[in-house]
């Protein structure tokens, strides 16, 4: 597998066997070898659909079934649906190692089915986070064990997703307890989106890339929607504040310390984005003037479009295509966004449609113009 040879690779030059202009050949070679036998996007696409039809499916029988299920059975079926995918992959890794790779995902995927639902079997203690905990551990068993991408998927969404229900179930109905938490998966999911650098081009950097990607958007506009209004909920404790934020900035920055080295600093300029973006919200009240009343409206927005500029120019830095798309798809949400909600409803319902329009049209053009102009420049720059 890809992955296999690239952990090689690296090791030898840790090791200094071999300089990194060599290793830039061989990886070269290598990409050209499994693009012309490895398997096509039809086939590659069919698999991965079928895991998730596969998983869905299950579930749904598991589901549909249950009640009529005695518990002996039940547990029973909980510990089958785990153990059959891996064995499965374990059987068929040597003939079909794409395949086996989608069993075991999906045989870990049937543990976190298997930990709520034994949680339900024997009535134990409802504490959710706890459940996300034992499935998040059991992802890093299996990555461990298997070293492949969709288990660095898994982990990367999975362990977040416990840190996050332990914070929410320690301080619900707190005051900033909701910020904290959104500026730190922002965070998270740029830390993600930028693992992939010149010369580490693993399966396992592109999955986390993909999974950074998906979130950074949804995030960034989650963050501005946390209202912190400390009149109306109670003050978080002192030290939950303190490790909320502690966390919330030293987890993804360690990260992207670890993914990238040096060139992390990057991401701690996003850091302090991520924080100015949180501001954009924050309200103090009895305090009303037309500059703070204008900073309401309008500076989410702003950092926003900033946010996609730097994004942008991070891209043609280091060479990423995808970075610049995303921006550029940023941009153009911001200024959409905007328009809905600041504009639109100042005009008539024909000249607002008629100004959407030409947004959509003109902006457009130009947004993809410029984009397909910054993509060449990075092609041009590889070269």
């Amino acid at each position: 597998m890809a992955s296999r040879w690239e952990r090689y690779l690296e090791r030898w030059v840790g090791a200094g066997l071999i300089d990194a202009p060599t290793a830039a050949r061989i990886r070269t070679y290598e990409s050209a070898h499994e693009k012309s036998h490895g398997l096509r996007w039809p086939v590659l696409l069919a698999i991965g659909l079928g895991g998730l039809l596969l998983c869905a499916g299950v579930l749904l029988f598991v589901a549909a079934h249950w009640d009529t299920l005695s518990p002996s059975l039940r547990f029973g079926l909980v510990l089958a649906l785990v153990a059959v995918f891996h064995l499965a992959a374990a059987l068929i890794s040597e003939r079909f190692p794409a395949l086996a790779t989608t069993f075991h995902a999906v045989g870990t995927v049937c543990l976190g089915a298997g930990i709520f639902l034994a949680g339900q079997i024997f009535h134990l203690q409802e504490h959710w986070p706890g459940g996300v905990m034992l499935w998040a551990l059991g992802a890093w068993i299996a990555w461990a064990l298997f070293r492949d991408w969709t288990h660095v998927g898994l982990v990367s969404i999975l362990t977040p997703f416990w840190l996050g229900g332990e914070w929410i179930d320690a301080t619900r109905g707190m005051a900033m307890s909701g910020n904290i938490i959104a500026q730190g998966l922002l965070l998270l999911s740029i830390s993600y989106f930028t693992a992939v650098v010149p010369g580490k081009e693993t399966a396992a950097r592109k999955a986390l890339m993909w999974v950074g990607g998906l979130c950074l958007i949804p995030l960034a506009a989650w963050v501005p929607l946390e209202f912190m209004d400390m009149q109306r909920q109670p003050s978080l404790p002192v030290w939950h504040l303190a490790l909320g934020w502690i966390s919330a900035l030293a987890i993804p920055l360690g990260l992207s310390w670890w993914l990238r080295g040096r060139d992390a600093w990057m991401n701690a300029v996003a850091a302090l984005w991520v924080i100015l973006l949180g501001l954009s919200n924050f309200h103090i009240g009895g305090y009303e003037n037309m500059i703070h009343s204008l900073w309401e409206k309008v500076g989410h927005y702003l950092i926003w479009a900033f946010g996609s500029l730097l994004l942008i120019a991070w891209g043609l830095k280091e060479a990423r295509k995808e970075r610049v798309n995303l921006g550029i798809a940023g941009f153009a949400l911001t200024v959409l966004s905007f328009y809905f909600s600041s504009v639109m409803d100042k005009l008539d319902r024909a000249l607002s449609l008629i100004t959407l329009g030409l947004l959509f049209v003109l902006g457009g053009w130009l947004l993809e113009k410029t984009r397909r102009r910054l993509v060449a420049k990075i092609e041009k720059d590889r070269k």
